[in-house]
């Protein structure tokens, strides 16, 4: 049907007799001569249809906006060069144009922005863009480069089940009814990560797997609920040897779709000290910003809020220096505290350093006069405050602090252009093993209940399972987790050790983890392994905020699929085959 595509025809062509299909991004009438800008997924060329060929001429002034076209012509030189395109210097004499498809109009312009909910429900129209059509290219490069790359490494793809047993990793299933086994479920994986394991356990030694996985997961900015991961497992290895493997690998997908060199070696940096630096276990290092705790300048000041926390063993009082911040007027820093408020602050204390050299009477704060001099003073000194700038508080208990210094962080870095150009990457390990659920009254799984702790000990880890440190690590690429692994338990006592510290009894273990603590008897060697996610990597590199730019169907945040109008009642009789039936929710 074509012999060339639009955006591939240059002066190698010139005189040449080709053959396009594509849409018409734009139509000119210039005088008697009609121009088209026909576009297919390699870019634009452009059209002319000249008087002298009456039939194409009468079809060019007749076509609309994104009408398909077939395009006959010869190629030769423009008059008016555009260097903005490759096809610039050439155009096409079209000799005939057919009207593939007529297009009515179109609910919204591609050249133009839109609203992204009508954006999703044509959203065969929004990946006509140039911009979409770029970023899913950049995906199908990305997605081909992991693959070389560990192909030739001796990895093995292999297919894992999408029908699954329901075994909650964090998140909610989605379940899947089965007609033949009635009142009984299927569970769509959340990731592949128990049979990974078992193919470790299989002698496989090396695998991969670019895998569809699915969270049923409240609602959530930028998340999908169903989503694309590359999962790997290794056997016979330790964190070192996982992580120097996936980081090279991670180096040469940069270097060979976007031409970024990453660093020869990433830092690494233990969560204890990314949460008290940075108030983040995925720290964005392109801001220089920091926090500083000034908890023993403090604790014995007469501001109770402030005191508390320091004096408090699982208490923080953290301070963030911003440079230049004085000039932010009052309006600004309740923004600020707004900000923190969204991640946990129940305020936002504040100093204004207008000028340091007049001591107390150099400062702008609702808080100063809480403090003595001396206190003042060792507190401006600990952050390195200096005339100009503004100095933010944050005092409570340690994990809320943190994170709502850590959001303040990143809104003021981002806000002030703080944010240094450049890809810094890095390793975050030594994560706590649990956290407490002080609603549920038990510990819970950080990473996930198959992560191994870095004691070998049974004994030792039911001691002090609060402070137990677990054997994962993260891979965050300028504040974005891309990677989440660790080395797995590969014993069976130390995997019902973990189970009973997080409130699975030996009878529920037995009846969701039967078939993994029956393989941990046999022979299981020890192993571990990460995950990729595919969409966030691939959004990093395409420069864009959000995943659903380079997902081909994406859903919104609400889970919705607005194009096809996904999720949708199912009629009774087909509910009746699947031993289903559906309750009216209560109201609320």
């Amino acid at each position: 049907m074509r012999t060339h595509y639009c955006g591939l025809v240059d002066e190698a062509l010139l005189d040449q007799d080709v053959v396009l299909c594509g849409w018409v991004d734009t139509r000119r009438d210039h005088g008697g001569v009609v121009f088209i800008d026909l576009r297919d997924h390699e870019g634009v060329v452009q059209i002319v249809a000249d008087p002298d060929d009456a039939e194409a001429f009468r079809t060019a002034s007749e076509v609309g906006y994104e009408y398909c076209l077939r395009v006959s012509g010869k190629v030769r030189r423009r008059v008016s060069v555009n260097e903005r395109v490759r096809t610039g210097r050439v155009e096409v004499l079209a000799a005939r144009i057919e009207v593939l498809n007529a297009a009515r109009d179109l609910p919204f312009v591609l050249h133009e922005t839109t609203n992204e909910d009508l954006a999703l429900k044509y959203r065969y129209l929004d990946l006509r863009r140039p911009h979409m059509q770029r970023a899913m290219r950049l995906r199908t490069k990305l997605v081909a480069a992991l693959r070389r790359h560990l192909d030739a490494r001796g990895f093995q793809d292999i297919e894992t089940p999408i029908l699954t047993k329901a075994t909650p990793e964090g998140a909610r299933d989605y379940l899947v009814p089965s007609r033949v086994h009635a009142g009984e479920f299927y569970a769509l994986p959340q990731s592949p990560q128990l049979f990974k394991q078992l193919l470790m356990m299989a002698g496989f030694d090396r695998y991969y797997q670019i895998a569809r996985c699915f969270r049923d997961e409240d609602l959530r900015a930028d998340r999908q609920p169903e989503f694309t991961q590359l999962d790997m497992e290794f056997a016979f290895v330790e964190e070192r040897d996982v992580q120097d493997e996936v980081e090279a690998m991670i180096r040469s997908i940069f270097h060979d779709v976007v031409g970024v060199e990453l660093a020869a070696e990433f830092p690494r940096m233990t969560y204890e000290e990314a949460m008290r630096r940075y108030g983040s276990d995925k720290p964005d290092l392109r801001i220089a910003l920091e926090l500083v705790d000034v908890a023993a300048a403090v604790r014995g000041t007469e501001f109770k809020v402030f005191a508390e926390a320091a004096n408090d063993p699982d208490g923080r009082v953290a301070a963030l220096r911003v440079p230049g911040g004085a000039e932010l007027t009052r309006k600004q820093i309740d923004e600020l505290g707004a900000h923190a408020a969204k991640y946990g602050a129940k305020g936002l204390a504040w100093i204004r350093v207008d000028d340091r050299a007049k001591g107390r009477e150099g400062l702008n704060s609702p808080i100063a006069k809480f403090f003595d001099d001396t206190t003042l003073d060792a507190v401006l000194d600990a952050v390195g405050a200096g005339s100009g700038d503004l100095v933010l508080f944050g005092a409570g208990a340690y994990k809320t602090v943190s994170d709502f210094m850590g959001a303040l962080r990143l809104k003021v870095g981002r806000d002030r252009g703080l944010v240094e150009n450049a890809w810094k990457p890095l390793w975050v390990v030594d994560f706590p093993m649990f956290e407490y659920d002080a609603d549920a009254q038990r510990y819970v799984a950080l990473h996930h209940p198959f992560t191994a702790p870095k004691v070998d000990d049974v004994a030792d880890l039911k001691a002090n399972a609060k402070t137990a440190v677990s054997r994962g690590y993260d891979m965050v690429l300028n504040g974005n987790e891309i990677g989440g692994g660790s080395i797995r338990i590969h014993r069976p006592e130390m995997q019902s050790a973990v189970f009973d510290l997080l409130g699975i009894g030996a009878e529920e273990a037995q009846a969701k983890f039967g078939f993994l603590l029956e393989a941990l008897k046999f022979g299981a060697p020890p192993h571990g392994g990460i995950a990729f996610g595919i969409d966030r990597i691939a959004a990093l590199m395409a420069g864009t905020d959000s995943i659903r730019d380079v997902i081909a169907f994406p859903k919104t945040t609400s889970a919705q699929d607005l194009m096809t109008a996904a999720p949708s009642a199912i009629p009774a009789a087909q509910l009746a085959e699947l031993h289903v039936r559906v309750l009216e929710p209560e109201p609320k």
